[in-house]
């Protein structure tokens, strides 16, 4: 059979999915890997995950290589997040101005030569840290055109109906993929020849990942370019009517305050005072710490995997609101375990309570955000969601020598469930969801 003309109606792609037999006896998890683009692309977003993960790993251990500490380490890590958020929403701009696929095709091709270059100067000895922190914000940077460009490109080869299977399938894969098996080879690879080579193994799957993607359509970009001004100016008009958009949206401006404030509370306590909770409360060690992270990604894989093999809920706003706050409250339990057990365990339940709602707002904006403002609400997204990261990351050690290591995961699991309730009566999201219903 031919395959389906990819950007068609959803009508067209589900006649044409339709014709394979085989693809209406599949699990819903599985029926959009009857779409032949679908499974190149997840086959080159399996690729780009997994090398992100064993580069994680290996430019830790490469600093480490070159004499580098902590402080070291800190400065690559931050030219990365700078990467990030420097040009996260200009990085909208471009995914509605621009073929999604050359972003995407541009973006795989930078890391595996950026990889590339690593490898090549750590197996010859001459890597120096400014190389490293170049390489890291490069690659950040790479990171937010990418999810722009990936989230606006995804409804061009998908139909709508089939958006929460492929966000639970991708929500399952990244931790599976990008936290555990890409740092577990990477870790191998280090232990037994170097970092250098390590860094060489995330090039070549990054490379096959980019060699996967060149089949891939190249899909027009859902907007009517005729009117838009191709200056300095029209960059400012695109960023402004994304802006605009989100403030007269109320279930999306009330979504991203919420999980600015969720962050806000959240993330420092896990990324900063977790692992002094359990080597100082609880007398563990680094493999503990690991097994705890190890926990949670798994419960994420497994979160995902749920949504994505059920239909759309009917309260999709206040269920995916709920969940998210409620997620929180393991971190009571955390900031009182008196075993390390207790925080694993926590830690999964954690995992997937956080990542399950994840699954239904990524279909939630490709299904209600208009095509052509796509691409500068996911950016919005992403910079909102990270924008109060560091803010977390610099105030949870002050605030737990002021309160208390218990006491600051108790409010960091209390108050978010406050600030999702208040989310959700705020923009009247239960009437929302009933007037625009996605099951």
């Amino acid at each position: 059979m031919v395959d389906p003309p990819v950007g068609a109606p959803d009508e067209q792609v589900r006649e044409a999915q339709d014709d394979l037999p085989s693809a209406r006896q599949l699990p819903r998890l599985l029926v959009p890997f009857a779409i032949p683009a679908y499974r190149r692309m997840a086959v080159a977003l399996s690729c780009g995950a997994f090398a992100y993960g064993v580069w994680t790993v290996a430019l830790v251990w490469e600093v480490i290589r070159i004499g580098g500490g902590p402080a070291q380490l800190s400065v690559v890590s931050t030219a990365g997040a700078i990467g990030v958020m420097l040009p996260a929403l200009i990085a909208g701009v471009v995914a509605d101005r621009v073929p999604q696929k050359l972003v995407v095709m541009t973006v795989a091709s930078a890391e595996a030569v950026s990889y590339t270059v690593v490898a090549a100067l750590s197996l010859a000895a001459l890597t120096q840290l400014w190389h490293l922190a170049v390489v890291a914000f490069a690659i950040g940077a790479g990171m937010s055109f990418y999810y722009s460009a990936y989230s606006a490109w995804l409804p061009a080869i998908v139909p709508s109906s089939d958006l929460l299977a492929v966000n639970g399938f991708e929500g399952m894969v990244r931790p599976l993929v990008s936290q555990a098996l890409g740092p577990a080879v990477a870790g191998a690879v280090v232990g037994a020849l170097s970092p250098g080579s390590a860094v060489a193994v995330a090039a070549v799957v990054a490379a096959t990942g980019v060699v996967v993607q060149v089949r891939l359509p190249r899909t027009p970009v859902r907007r009517d370019l005729a009117t838009a001004e191709r200056s300095v100016a029209g960059v400012l008009v695109d960023l402004r009517e994304g802006v605009a958009y989100m403030v007269r949206t109320p279930w999306l401006l009330a979504t991203l305050l919420f999980a600015s404030l969720m962050v806000l509370m959240t993330m420092g306590p896990i990324e900063v005072l977790m692992p002094f909770l359990i080597k100082d409360g609880l007398g563990g060690d680094p493999g503990d710490h690991a097994l705890v992270l190890t926990a949670f990604g798994v419960g994420g894989a497994l979160g995902s995997l749920g949504v994505a093999s059920m239909k759309m809920p009917r309260r999709y706003l206040t269920w995916m609101n709920l969940t998210w706050g409620v997620a929180c409250l393991p971190m009571v339990v955390m900031g009182r375990a008196t075993e390390v057990w207790v925080v694993v365990v926590c830690g999964f339940v954690l995992g997937v309570l956080f990542s399950a709602p994840m699954v239904i707002w990524g279909t939630l904006l490709q299904r209600r955000v208009p095509p052509e403002l796509l691409g500068r609400v996911a950016s919005l997204d992403f910079f909102v969601s990270i924008s109060l990261m560091p803010v977390s990351m610099a105030l949870a050690a002050p605030v737990a020598d002021l309160i208390g290591l218990r006491n600051t995961f108790l409010i960091a699991g209390v108050a978010p469930v406050v600030f999702a309730v208040l989310a959700i009566f705020w923009a009247r999201l239960p009437q929302d969801e009933i007037a625009n219903p996605l099951d």
